[in-house]
């Protein structure tokens, strides 16, 4: 069992109330493990250390509390250290699994990443739990551009988990690097048959259709998108897009607008119903949508580019000038200190 803040959880509790004091209480390994795992979450590196430490003490003879020590060696770049202590744990126990991720993990650390598959493959006959072991063959593929080999371990993942939505992106984002859009929207309609409410695999299907600019099914996709999930802001900003494609300006203006409803403004969502209310000939709440843009985000280009051409068509070549300036001195300059970017 994973410790969280609300767990309201007597080890964690206890843990910390001992590093107040200089009392050394006992717990047993799996606490510290459940412990160490909170920390390691929460990327409180120095107290999963802590933890690790102490936990070690009490149980000198541990392999998973040794583990984690193996991990924040990795993390730390202590890839000797890592490798040293690894081979001891497998005299200990060949067998286990984590071994083989965390010796996987160095070699991956080193850019030999064939023998870090290699090594994972091996992991693979050890677990029953495979769905991680497939991740990171996929990723350890991806590396090495290998994106066949990367998109059939990721499926292998949504075999095991339907809903392992990050195995989901990858997958798409193969068949996309190899151009096999066609591909991708045959597999994705495979997987809608027996998870027909997957917002997400709505999404991609119509991303598909729109580079393919098949705008009819695109906009029927991110309507089942919406309809899986209503507060899908991703969903409403592609659909939007779709309706400006087939020129629905008012309607891709009520996407955009619901946007802004569902999340935190964004510079694109603003742009675009800009350009929007230019297209319907509203000229003052398109400048107003404009302004809005370069407010939200000051370095973006687009959004300057966007007024200066809105006075150039108008004809007002002094104020297009200034706004040309005024995206010369705003990029350079907030560019050069990023940490005033928004104000």
């Amino acid at each position: 069992m994973e410790l969280g803040q609300d767990d309201n959880n007597l080890p964690l509790t206890k843990f910390e109330s001992m590093l107040k004091t200089n009392h050394v209480l006992f717990f047993d390994s799996e606490e510290f493990e459940n412990i160490i795992h909170y920390y390691l979450n929460q990327g409180k590196i120095a107290l999963a250390k802590k933890a690790i430490k102490l936990g070690l003490e009490q149980h000198p003879t541990s392999i998973n509390l040794k583990l984690f020590k193996v991990e924040i060696f990795i993390f730390e770049d202590k890839l000797k250290e890592a490798d040293i202590l690894l081979n001891e744990l497998y005299n200990l126990d060949p067998f286990n699994e984590e071994i083989y991720i965390q010796k996987a993990n160095i070699f991956s650390k080193k850019d030999d990443h064939k023998q870090a598959i290699k090594v994972l493959k091996k992991a693979l006959e050890l677990t029953d739990d495979v769905v991680d072991i497939y991740s990171l063959i996929g990723m350890e593929y991806l590396f090495l551009d290998k994106f066949e080999d990367a998109k059939t371990y990721f499926i292998k993942c949504l075999e095991e988990d339907i809903d392992d939505y990050s195995a989901l992106y990858n997958v798409i984002y193969c068949f996309e690097f190899l151009d096999k859009y066609e591909e991708a929207i045959t597999y994705l309609n495979t997987f809608l048959d027996s998870n027909p409410y997957c917002e997400v695999a709505w999404h991609q299907l119509g991303k598909q259709y729109y580079t393919l600019k098949d705008y009819k099914k695109a906009l029927a996709a991110f309507d089942f998108a919406i309809i899986s999930d209503d507060t899908f802001v991703g969903a409403y900003l592609e659909r939007g897009k779709v309706l400006e494609k087939l020129k629905r300006y008012q309607e891709a203006i009520e996407n955009y607008t619901y946007t802004l409803e569902l999340d935190e403004p964004t510079s694109f969502a603003l742009m675009r119903i800009g350009n929007c209310y230019e297209k319907l000939n509203k000229n003052d709440l398109a400048l107003q949508f404009y302004e809005r843009t370069v407010h939200e985000d000051p370095l973006l280009d687009k959004g300057w580019i966007a007024i200066t051409k809105f006075y150039n068509k108008k004809k007002d070549y002094n104020k297009a000038l200034y706004f040309k300036f005024a995206m010369i001195f705003m990029c350079h300059w907030l560019g050069a200190f990023p940490g005033v970017r928004r104000l």
